[in-house]
């Protein structure tokens, strides 16, 4: 086994490690979110942890981790008798992004079944987890499917697994860490509310700060045990100071006044729910506890709120993470000399804040003059640049160019669908083949078998039992027999749009509304697990503001700063998103793409751009690019021209108006019949 990376060496990022440390003083705390860019240590920090883990004692033999003294009355390697327990490191278990649902919960042993005839249960990631730490790289990809249950595990502490004539309960109670990047796609808000805390992280800009972090990281790979060794001091002092602060946590008193001050913190940020008011109690303990006072303080509440409320706080992904401390000081002051008579007159970090949580690793909790605004953390996912400096947006038309215009409030839009069944990425938009979904059948499998149908191989194997000469309980089973099962789900598509950001749509009132209109479209995307990209054109030429990418935050950002002006060349833009379709067939050919075309219709500049936007279309058209055209044009006299481009690309053509969900019934069905008339 290859030697950690010592978690006492990392360098900088304060509240990453408090996160982590606080979760292994209380693990009641819920586990821990970082979001940050590649390269930050993400990873590294996570995997360090296991080190400084007190060990756990379990029941010999126990595949579900047990713990000798209140063992699991339900477990399925039960009962156990009394006995001496072992003591064994905590685990950490690594759920890959592309993990099966069978590898998740387990399921049953196929081979005993077919070869003894018995039930048996082969546990799964959540029973290894039990009682350790349970981490997710890149949890903002994993499939939805792999979600609920791990939403399903958190909730009950325990899983359950039902299938294949299996019925099997057992403890699943783990600590929750995750990584993600937000520029590769947001979290669903079920699961972002799973995590007790969150934390931002970002690489230093400080010059001797990246170089300490160069030398330790080629000293490490250099040598990896010597380099652990040097470490080997501050990593003990680390661990003693934990289960100190473990030992000290059932003590330390939570008075009515920091529940106060807790309560009413929740209440002015308007956080769902009452899990937020819980995390930060716990959390406070936890921060107190390491800190070996016995007592909460305001410092300790303030701390809690800015590492358990700001993933609380979205409403949609379009909401930047982060609190007002401005706002929070305010809310502690008004709550804390009023109900407590404790020293809390300074809500804020103190002398006391940053000295009581230091030494023991240097992980001391984040000072308030360390810490990045939430609006420059934010800066660092999903900003954009300026207009007038970005690459990738078309260039300065000669003349009337307006400056970008506020969208208007988002609405719950119509589902759009590609036609057909296709086999891309899990989703929530199109009808596909899945790995997960319902079973709709069985087939000979092609290569190699990965959805085992049981009952249809027990069919095509039963009536050759007498001839194969079977004489004890096994079925007798050959590779011809094997049948895999076919499954029906929801795949997420390539959303790409296409904007019209010429002067016909520069009135401020319609541009704010068509802003609406693709914003809309955009959460939606976000909802439906699809991928987005945005193509813009004006003045003389299209460009892609946007490539392809999973971060809805990203293209909402692109959106708000598009200039508007110039002529209209539709048949630009028309063209940039085939070059953009024809790269993401290469690259991903199983995502199936679905065209949205926000326009008027109107096409200038060049010679006939009318019949050429017309060629044009016809081009995604032959290629079977489901499309819908939004259609933008407003007044009373109304030249059909968006229902016109429709036909040509063998979509439909569709209202701002008809794009609510609230409309006209049976767009899908429009969406669909269309495709199919083409």
């Amino acid at each position: 086994m290859s030697t950690p990376y010592p978690f006492t060496a990392i360098v900088g990022q304060d509240d990453l490690r408090l996160g982590l440390l606080l979760n292994a003083v209380s693990p009641a705390v819920g586990g821990v979110l970082v979001r940050g860019e590649k390269g930050t240590a993400k990873s590294t920090a996570v995997r360090a942890l296991a080190a400084l883990m007190p060990e756990v004692p379990v029941v010999p033999g126990c595949r579900f981790s047990c713990d000798p003294g209140s063992p699991d009355p339900a477990c399925p390697d039960g009962p156990h008798a009394e006995a001496a327990g072992v003591s064994r490191a905590a685990r950490t278990v690594e759920l890959p992004v592309g993990a099966s649902e069978d590898r998740l919960v387990g399921a049953l042993d196929i081979e005993r079944a077919l070869s003894e005839g018995v039930k048996a249960f082969e546990p799964g990631l959540l029973a290894d987890a039990h009682r350790g730490i349970l981490y997710v790289d890149e949890v903002n990809l994993l499939h939805d499917h792999l979600v609920d249950l791990l939403l399903d595990a958190a909730a009950m502490g325990a899983s359950y697994v039902e299938r294949e004539g299996v019925s099997v309960r057992h403890a699943a109670r783990f600590l929750l860490v995750g990584t993600m990047n937000p520029e590769e796609g947001e979290l669903r808000p079920q699961l972002l509310d799973r995590f007790g805390l969150t934390v931002e992280v970002s690489a230093s800009r400080d010059t001797d700060e990246r170089v300490e972090v160069v030398r330790r990281r080629l000293a490490y790979d250099d040598d990896p045990e010597g380099f652990a060794a040097r470490w080997a001091e501050e990593e003990g002092a680390l661990r003693e100071r934990i289960a100190a602060a473990r030992v000290l946590l059932p003590r330390v008193v939570l008075s009515d006044g920091v529940l106060r001050q807790i309560a009413a913190t929740c209440a002015a940020f308007e956080v769902d729910g009452m899990r937020a008011d819980i995390v930060m109690a716990r959390t406070s303990t936890a921060l107190a506890a390491w800190a070996g006072r016995e007592e909460v303080t305001a410092d300790d509440v303030r701390q809690a709120a800015l590492l358990a409320l700001p993933h609380r706080r979205r409403r949609n992904p379009f909401d930047a993470p982060g609190l007002d401390e401005d706002k929070l000081d305010q809310t502690l002051d008004e709550a804390g000399p009023q109900e407590d008579g404790s020293d809390d007159d300074d809500p804020g970090p103190g002398p006391d804040g940053g000295g009581d949580g230091g030494g023991g690793g240097g992980v001391p909790p984040q000072a308030d003059g360390d810490r990045t605004p939430p609006s420059a953390s934010q800066s660092d996912d999903t900003s954009s640049p300026a207009p007038e400096s970005a690459p990738d947006t078309p260039g300065r038309p000669a003349g009337g160019e307006q400056q970008p215009v506020a969208a208007a409030e988002p609405f719950r839009t119509k589902m759009l669908s590609v036609p057909g069944l296709g086999e891309g990425a899990a989703g929530r938009r199109s009808r596909a083949r899945t790995e997960h979904g319902r079973t709709t059948g069985a087939i000979r499998p092609q290569g190699a078998l990965t959805k085992l149908h049981l009952a249809a191989t027990v069919q095509a194997a039963a009536p050759h039992q007498r001839a194969r000469g079977r004489s004890g309980r096994g079925l007798v089973v050959r590779r011809d027999d094997l049948r895999q099962a076919t499954r029906e789900g929801r795949e997420g598509n390539l959303v790409l749009f296409v904007v019209d950001a010429s002067g016909s749509m520069a009135a401020r009132q319609r541009m704010s509304a068509v802003k609406g209109a693709v914003l809309s479209l955009l959460l939606d995307a976000y909802q439906r697990r699809d991928k987005v990209g945005l193509v813009t054109f004006r003045g003389k030429e299209a460009a892609v503001a946007l490539p392809p990418t999973s971060s809805v935050d990203a293209a909402a950002a692109r959106l708000e700063s598009l200039p508007t002006g110039g002529r209209t060349p539709l048949a630009a833009g028309l063209l940039k998103a085939h070059d953009v379709l024809r790269v993401e067939r290469l690259r991903d050919p199983s995502r199936r793409p679905l065209l949205v075309v926000v326009t008027d219709g109107r096409a200038t500049g060049g010679p006939e751009p009318v019949a050429l936007a017309g060629r044009a279309g016809r081009l995604h058209r032959s290629e079977g690019t489901a499309s819908v055209v939004v259609d933008c044009e407003s007044g009373y006299v109304r030249l059909g021209l968006a229902g016109e481009l429709a036909r040509e690309l063998g979509g439909t053509a569709v209202t701002l108006d008809e794009l609510r969900a609230d409309s006209i019934a049976g767009l899908v069905k429009d969406v669909t019949a269309a495709g199919r008339a083409a």
